[in-house]
């Protein structure tokens, strides 16, 4: 049986100390849920939180329905810590 075109794609969600990430080929036409539901990671990693708010496409904002090009890098991002504004005011205020 031949195997029909499919799409390259690799899910990644990166910490400092490890990085889950997986290489997939999926159909034609799958989307950005489609990709992080084959890779499984919510089975690997139950701790991590996955929203619509924290999934991008090489740092570009993106929704679950997104489709999905060839070599595209799917990534689930952490929550901030801090808000940067926060933390720009506080490196500011030590630094005076």
């Amino acid at each position: 049986m031949t195997e029909g075109p499919r799409v390259s794609v690799t899910v990644v969600y990166a910490e400092p100390a490890r990085l889950f990430e997986v290489a997939l080929r999926l159909p034609p036409g799958a989307t950005v849920r489609h990709a992080i539901e084959a890779s499984r990671v919510q089975e690997t990693r139950p701790d991590i939180e996955i929203s619509a708010d924290h999934i991008g496409i090489f740092s570009r904002k993106a929704t679950f329905d997104t489709p999905l090009r060839d070599g595209d890098r799917v990534e689930i991002y952490r929550p901030l810590k801090i808000d940067p504004k926060e933390a720009r005011r506080l490196r500011a205020k030590t630094q005076s």
